[in-house]
């Protein structure tokens, strides 16, 4: 049988890895030290610290990213008398993870050494404050969503993420070679990784290290981008469907009709799942290119196995009533 999923839920990210890895995106510069880098974002959203620069602490969000828009800058400016470094020299002793200045505009030579001196990096960012928050939330939410780790092999059939499954043997490296030239495209191999976006969907994604490469038995390991080319793989996909492969000889009980449809649950969200017989002869690809299709049907509202039970039901009732 799969083996079951490994699930976390990341509950912190380090100053440094957020840069790193969505700094370009977010058209983040570091303006100040690099000794921020290990202090850890432990919500995932952004705050405007307005509030706590007039000196009002007592729902301060310091776990969250700081973020300095235009009118926090005004209202630095405005100050005199050295009241703006001390109001901000207080900001960088909370336990704050870092600072964003947003429109592309700098903090003076003083405060940023005041946040220097604290170990606080300070970045600069082109983007308008509020894209920079919407932008930077969704990021957030991306790195600290839940996780479950699925072996098997995800692929995109006909814009359906479909994620193959079952045990050795059955021919999943196989078919999901045959869907490629088809015109699949290839997600992960082996390890899937799911992240649960607010409940709402499931994305998937491979490992960086193992992205575009596949181990076909026999074979080895293959780079799919190289030999089918770029085309022919993803980096993520929604899941939407569950496709189990099985030995024909466990199939006991195949389901013949669907008017009850199975779900397995993959971190609290349903998702579709089938139960496909494995023989020699049947071509699985190309039912896997059905599934895809009626799986297309179904999140339009037709659902073939209920019409036909319809049908059948309707079909039984005008007898009886033709008898009568």
């Amino acid at each position: 049988m799969p083996k079951a999923p490994t699930t976390r839920k990341p509950s912190s990210i380090r100053v440094g890895d957020f840069y790193r890895r969505h700094g370009d995106a977010l058209s983040m510069e570091l303006v100040g030290t690099e000794d921020g880098f290990g202090r850890e974002v432990l919500e995932p959203t952004i705050n405007r610290p307005g509030l706590a620069l007039s000196g009002f602490y007592k729902y301060f969000a310091l776990h969250r990213i700081q973020v300095i828009g235009q009118a926090e800058r005004s209202y630095l400016r405005h100050l005199s008398g050295g009241e703006a470094e001390r109001r901000f020299a207080e900001l960088c002793r909370q336990r704050i993870p870092c600072i964003v200045v947003s429109r592309g505009q700098h903090l003076s030579k003083s405060l940023l050494a005041i946040a220097s001196d604290a170990g606080i990096s300070v970045f600069q960012t082109s983007m308008v404050t509020m894209n920079y928050i919407n932008a930077a939330t969704m990021r957030l939410d991306w790195e600290f969503a839940p996780v479950a780790s699925l072996h098997g092999c995800m692929i995109d059939v006909m814009g359906v993420g479909i994620l193959l499954r079952g045990d050795s043997g059955t021919g999943k490296s196989e078919t999901v070679l045959a869907l490629l030239r088809r015109g699949g495209s290839l997600v992960a191999d082996d390890l899937v990784r799911n992240r649960n976006l607010e409940d709402r969907e499931l994305i998937a994604a491979a490992p960086e290290l193992g992205r575009s490469y596949m181990e076909v038995r026999g074979l080895g390991i293959i780079n799919v981008a190289a030999l089918y080319g770029v085309g022919t793989v993803r980096t993520e996909k929604r899941l939407d469907l569950v496709v189990t492969l099985k030995n024909d000889a466990d199939m006991n009980d195949a389901e013949r009709v669907g008017v009850e449809p199975r779900r397995i649950d993959i971190l609290g969200l349903e998702v579709p799942h089938i139960e496909l017989p494995v023989a020699p002869g049947r071509d699985m690809a190309q039912l896997i290119e059905v599934a895809a299709l009626d799986q297309k049907l179904r999140a339009l509202g037709h659902d073939s196995a209920v019409e036909f039970n319809k049908k059948l039901l309707k079909r039984m009732h005008d007898e009886r009533r033709s008898m009568v």
